[in-house]
């Protein structure tokens, strides 16, 4: 992916996307992000091949899901709905569902993510900082009850006993793991 940060009274960045339409594969996606532009300059930059823009002062959140979804469209083969199976627990990554043997378990979204992070690592102790690097995408600290809260939802809607199969345990001072039993 390409994202150019543009003004413009410099065109450097409008070459560069000629360039890399010239020359990069096709599907490759490009983001422009443009301090303040007149509706001339932006058709400009969208027939030049750019394929979105966004207008500063950038959201972060706006950008990440630009991205994502920009990302999604150029390469739809890497996005594709995944069903991964863990014992008697099947993730299907494309809906966000979960069923235990045949039966749905509801979830929220971080639910489903923190799950799906154990799963992906089970065995291996994972930090709090992981944690919610991982789940919540964000650099500041939530309260540490909130990520607990989370796991032990987690924890009693997925019913993770020794019985059927899988311990969720907390690694003092570091944060939780996933055990096959």
């Amino acid at each position: 992916m390409l994202i150019l940060d543009w003004q413009p009274t410099n065109r450097s960045s409008l070459e560069a996307v000629r360039w890399a339409r010239e020359k990069m594969p096709p599907q490759l996606p490009v983001l422009l992000m443009i301090g303040s532009a007149s509706e001339e300059d932006i058709i400009e930059a969208l027939a030049i091949g750019i394929d979105d823009y966004l207008i500063k002062p950038i959201r972060r959140s706006e950008l990440t899901t630009r991205v994502q979804v920009l990302l999604r469209r150029a390469y739809p083969y890497q996005h594709a709905a995944e069903q991964l199976r863990f014992g008697r627990y099947t993730f299907e990554t494309g809906s966000g569902q979960l069923r235990f043997d045949d039966t749905s378990i509801a979830l929220t979204q971080k639910e489903f993510n923190l799950a799906l992070l154990f799963f992906r690592n089970l065995g291996r102790p994972l930090s709090r900082a992981t944690i919610l690097e991982a789940v919540w995408s964000r650099n500041v600290e939530i309260p540490s009850r909130t990520m607990d809260t989370h796991v032990s939802r987690v924890r009693s809607k997925l019913q993770l006993r020794a019985e059927n199969g899988f311990r969720l345990t907390p690694v003092y001072s570091y944060g939780y793991r996933l055990e096959q039993v």
